[in-house]
């Protein structure tokens, strides 16, 4: 059956099954949940504990999405971040199904996963994200900090990261170059 896009896509087999992704998926979904637990059980909420010039353990809940975007309003955006989250995530299963054989693609997409559900599942039990880490740089006396953070987003940005490599490698091939 010919595939709708001209990207080739290998017969599933059982050297390409998705399983590990979704396993890795779950582990940065695990790491992520313990974190902030771990985060919540041992610093007080809006807390920070310098840990060296350029980086802070923080304590905040964000009822936003990225750089706290609609963090102010009304609670509706709870449930608009969480079904943004869960059709990305359905979106994401779905490609890995469609592409399992291209391993660096399926990483990337497993990391994405991850971090996509970790958000989700602080949204649906508590109806915001904790973000903890604090990376900072002082110039002239003056602090600027990039917002706080946790590793559900590290993990969607690796992933996303990996997606441009993936392209960036592709599009070489395409062009006859070496990888």
């Amino acid at each position: 059956m010919p595939s709708s896009d001209s990207t080739p896509r290998p017969a599933p087999n059982a050297r390409s099954s998705v399983w590990p992704w979704l396993l890795t998926a779950t582990l940065v979904v695990a790491l992520d949940q313990l974190s902030k637990w771990l985060i919540t059980q041992d610093l007080p909420l809006d807390a920070s504990r310098p840990i060296t010039g350029y980086f802070n353990l923080v304590h905040i809940e964000n009822p936003g999405a990225a750089f706290s975007f609609l963090a102010a309003a009304a609670g509706w955006q709870r449930w608009l971040f969480t079904a943004l989250g869960l059709g990305a995530s359905a979106l994401i299963v779905w490609l890995l199904f469609r592409h399992r054989g291209k391993t660096l693609f399926s990483l990337a997409l497993a990391l994405i996963l991850g971090g996509a559900l970790g958000n989700v599942a602080d949204r649906l039990v508590w109806g915001h994200v904790t973000d903890f880490l604090d990376f900072y740089v002082t110039i002239g006396g003056r602090q600027w900090h990039w917002p706080a953070f946790n590793l559900a987003d590290s993990s969607i940005f690796v992933g996303a990261v990996l997606l441009l490599l993936d392209e960036w490698r592709q599009a070489r091939h395409l062009k006859g170059e070496a990888p």
